[in-house]
């Protein structure tokens, strides 16, 4: 039974003893650096069968954004914040979404003879559909497009075999999004596109969106006030040229079957998961497929929820916990054991500020809403509040499918590495007896600093707060995927039974997010490191000089990642000096501003080529998706020879600006 803290006295009592306890077990591993009592109190507030019936409440129902049960999921949300006791509100958009009226899918085999080809994976939840995708029928002979890269299409060119006019099976993965896989097909002249995902739950059918981008299609760079037409060629050219619709696993081993098998590209062979699926055929035909699908495109009103601790010294400084809420059908995994998380570490402040602890800033715990159509609620509350933001965001942490299965991923903006770190070493590791996070997160790969990945990639909400608004960010969760993804099994049995019987892995996330919200909530002078950034920029810089060679200079790049370096060098300094001096409020607030501010030097207002929106020259999405380089999105995005020459040394000026910039903020003073 979890304690309710009504009573103050009480709670107090509560508090102090859990805070002993976890104090007196510290003490035993003097290793371990010792949290505050703050901290303490939250570890040892932790209550698996809480987390685990908020969960079983959230995926009671589907809850698909712009939906009733939506609407229900946030006053849920919302009045569990009040009856924490925090100050909550709930902020409303109205945006474009996408729903499904009609589709349906027949094959006609080589043999004569005919089948309906099931689309939906489990009755009273949304049917299977591509957010976004165009209306369409055709019919055309089945061919397979592998992922549908260049490279693919490529290899079927080397083979004889065309596409145009066809019906393309697509698997989900090699690194293209959905949209990226669609439109190259829409390129080809494919009459329609069919999508599956290998290696999941075999009638599992894995929903998602065909849109290009984040945010609003028909307010792109603003939140609400003026919209864009529908037809408008910013809000068209954001959706693929040809209707697409998922299908299941077992579906598309049915079609591949039957097709021609005389010619499969054999680099394709090798990369099934499963050997019996070398005998895949390529097409196109003898199969021919009979494709519909209706959709509508509505105005939708959708609900952020956010409840309030305010700080008590620098109130106007804020730390942001996000995750978001909405769900394609139940969302155990995807979202809600994010959002479990997020509800028990608002019950777990409530408990703290009870007891007479307050952070010293603000602390903002937020639940978005339509994040599966592109980040839709994060993206127009972000642009809504980008001047405050700016000006008074210390970090955003988001968690989204907090547990998929064993194993944590981290994804941060580097300057804070070194704070994961510190936190992972006092949060117990849920598949062991006697560990820490950090033991077996270190051991794996070689240790915590290549574990750390970064923020390039566009599939949460950290994307609006880090590559928009250029704010310090992390992304969490454990378990690397899960075969139930998108897909109507995504239900609170799948993780009873197979992502977290005990909910331990829901525990330890809240664990970790709490903690490092506690350190940025409260630390005196924030817990960054630009040393790390400046070590991860130096690293870039040798990986693009190894591939761009001798025929583009990087010196600019040098020079300015040298600047950046020092900067941090004399911030490190200067951290030294006042944490030893004490007290000195002025002057820890000038540099704890410097330390905020430096992430937003790496933003640039023209924003990368072709995607202006993204605004960060570190950290974005590639310009050409095959690239395996994850950073400089502006700079990997090219290609030597002839013009683009040119365009990549303006882009490396560009960065080298971004990052001199960095340095200067870091510093603080006129140049």
């Amino acid at each position: 039974m979890a304690f309710s803290g009504k009573n103050p006295t009480c709670t107090l009592l509560f508090l102090l003893s859990l805070s002993l306890l976890a104090l007196h077990t510290l003490l035993h591993h003097p290793r371990r650096p010792l949290p505050s009592l703050s901290a303490a109190a939250f570890l040892s507030s932790a209550s698996n069968s809480t987390v685990a019936a908020y969960l079983r409440h959230l995926t009671l129902r589907p809850h698909l954004a712009g939906t009733p049960l939506s609407l229900s999921a946030a006053l849920f949300v919302h009045s569990h914040f009040l009856s924490l006791g925090l100050a909550a509100r709930i902020a409303n958009f109205s945006a474009l979404l996408s729903y499904p009226s009609h589709s349906s899918l027949s094959a006609h085999f080589g043999n004569g003879s005919a089948a309906e080809i099931p689309l939906s994976d489990a009755g009273g939840v949304v049917p299977p559909y591509h957010a976004y995708s165009p209306s369409g029928a055709a019919y055309g002979a089945a061919v397979f497009l592998n992922f549908g890269r260049e490279r693919d299409y490529a290899a079927l060119a080397a083979q004889g075999v065309g596409v145009r006019g066809c019906v393309g099976l697509l698997r989900r993965g090699g690194g293209l999004s959905r949209h990226e896989a669609v439109a190259n097909a829409a390129a080809r002249g494919v009459a329609a596109v069919l999508m599956f995902t290998e290696g999941g739950f075999k009638e599992g059918v894995e929903r998602g969106t065909v849109m290009e981008g984040v945010g609003d299609p028909l307010t792109p760079g603003w939140a609400g006030g003026e919209r864009l037409e529908a037809d408008d060629p910013r809000v068209a050219g954001r959706f693929p040229g040809v209707p697409s619709m998922p299908v299941s696993e077992a579906a598309a081993e049915r079609i591949l079957g039957s097709l021609d098998r005389a010619r499969l590209p054999s680099a394709w062979r090798e990369s099934f998961k499963s050997g019996d699926r070398r005998c895949w055929g390529v097409g196109p035909g003898p199969t021919m497929l009979n494709f519909t699908y209706k959709g509508e495109q509505t105005m939708a009103t959708i609900h952020n929820v956010f409840a309030v601790i305010r700080g008590s010294e620098e109130a106007d400084r804020y730390v942001l916990l996000g995750n978001h809420r909405d769900a394609w059908t139940y969302g155990a995994v995807d979202p809600n054991s994010g959002t479990a998380a997020l509800l028990d570490i608002a019950r777990r402040f409530a408990l703290l500020v009870r007891s007479g602890w307050s952070p010293r800033r603000t602390i903002v715990l937020c639940s978005w809403d339509a994040e599966e159509f592109g980040m839709i609620g994060s993206t127009e509350w972000v642009e809504q509040n980008l001047l405050n933001l700016g000006s008074k965001a210390v970090a955003y942490f988001n968690v989204d499918c907090a547990v998929q299965g064993p194993g944590l991923f981290v994804s941060a903006t580097p300057q804070l590495d070194d704070l994961l770190v510190e936190v992972t070493k006092q949060v117990k590791d849920p598949d062991s007896e006697n560990a820490y996070v950090y033991e077996r997160w270190a051991a794996a790969n070689g240790g915590v600093n290549q574990q750390i990945q970064r923020l390039s990639r566009v599939d949460s909400d950290f994307a609006p707060f880090l590559q928009h608004a250029g704010i310090a960010s992390i992304d969490m969760y454990f378990g690397i995927d899960f075969p139930v993804y998108h897909t109507a099994f995504d239900s609170y049995d799948w993780m009873v039974n197979f992502g977290d019987p005990l909910f331990h892995r829901h525990v330890t996330v809240t664990g970790i997010w709490g903690l490092v919200a506690l350190r940025l909530a409260d630390d005196p002078i924030l817990p960054f490191n630009y040393l790390s950034y400046s070590a991860e920029l130096q690293e870039y810089k040798n990986a693009l000089n190894a591939l761009m060679g001798e025929s583009i200079s990087l010196d600019p790049l040098a020079a300015a990642i040298e600047d950046f370096t020092a900067a941090a060098n004399e911030a490190d300094g200067e951290i030294k000096k006042l944490r030893a001096d004490g007290p000195a409020l002025l002057r820890r607030r000038a540099l704890n501003d410097r330390l905020m501010l430096a992430e937003r030097g790496f933003l640039d207002p023209e924003g990368l080529p072709g995607r202006e929106w993204f605004k960060h020259l570190v950290y974005g999405p590639r310009g050409d998706p095959e690239s395996e380089i994850e950073f400089f999105p502006g700079v990997s995005g090219k290609r030597k020879g002839g013009d683009e020459e040119a365009k990549i040394r303006h882009e490396i000026w560009r960065v080298s600006r971004a990052i001199r910039r960095a340095a200067s903020a870091l510093r603080g003073g006129l140049t």
